[in-house]
């Protein structure tokens, strides 16, 4: 349990997830210098923490939890998604958000803490994409809203593996056809790349997991997106 003012548990809050993750250490090159890894990226864990405290709802009596597990890492805060918006929109990258606490937005807006609203969960994405094996979920409760952040791979080393070395032949047809056509559809796929429809969603459900691609937008008229 935290006390103080929003910026003071912001920090507390940061500073206690940070003394309880796992940290490799990477040490290379001459003279020798050594790398922090965190088990997950601090600017993602920071942008969560933030948008549990701007958008929760403080009629509730029920705090904001974190837990913290072997392989992930969970974010309550009481209050579902505000201002209309929708699981599948927040999944894309042009979704419109509105703050439930406006003066608390515009504070932390002020400070820098925030660039602007509706922005979050598209910094935490890009945070994440440096980490192959980080899936970036979130749920609506019935009284509130979770987000989890879960891998099944530490990350041990600032170098990348290759993308083509993590995927299966028919993965690699995928992502090439999604690279020629971002639009492509399920049945297209399964055209190109000679397998049936369900399996096509296998590997893209498979793909997605592990931040290859992203579905942006709706399923009729969104399209793919390829993580760099």
């Amino acid at each position: 349990m935290f006390n103080g003012s929003l910026f003071d548990t912001i920090e507390d809050a940061m500073r206690y997830v940070i003394s309880q993750i796992k940290v490799a250490f990477e040490i290379k090159g001459m003279p020798t210098q050594r790398t922090e890894i965190f088990e997950y990226p601090l600017p993602a864990l920071r942008e969560i923490l933030l948008n549990s405290l701007i958008h929760r709802d403080y009629m509730s009596p029920v705090d904001i939890q974190v837990k913290i597990f072997d392989n992930k890492i969970t974010f309550y805060n009481p209050g579902s998604l505000y201002g209309g918006l929708t699981l599948s929109e927040l999944k894309g990258d042009d979704y419109q958000a509105q703050a439930r606490n406006k003066l608390i937005a515009e504070a932390f807006y002020l400070t820098g803490d925030i660039e602007k609203y509706g922005s979050g969960f598209l910094r935490v994405r890009n945070e994440l994409s440096t980490y192959p094996t980080m899936k970036f979920d979130f749920e609506e409760k019935a009284t509130g809203f979770l987000v989890t952040l879960s891998y099944t791979e530490q990350k041990t080393s600032t170098e990348l593996p290759n993308v083509s070395d993590r995927l299966t032949p028919n993965q690699l047809k995928i992502l090439s056809a999604i690279r020629s056509n971002s639009r492509v559809t399920y049945s297209e796929l399964a055209e190109i790349v000679g397998i049936a429809p369900t399996n096509i969603a296998r590997n893209i459900k498979k793909m997605t997991d592990n931040n290859i691609i992203r579905r942006v937008g709706s399923t009729k008229r969104g399209y793919w997106e390829i993580i760099d």
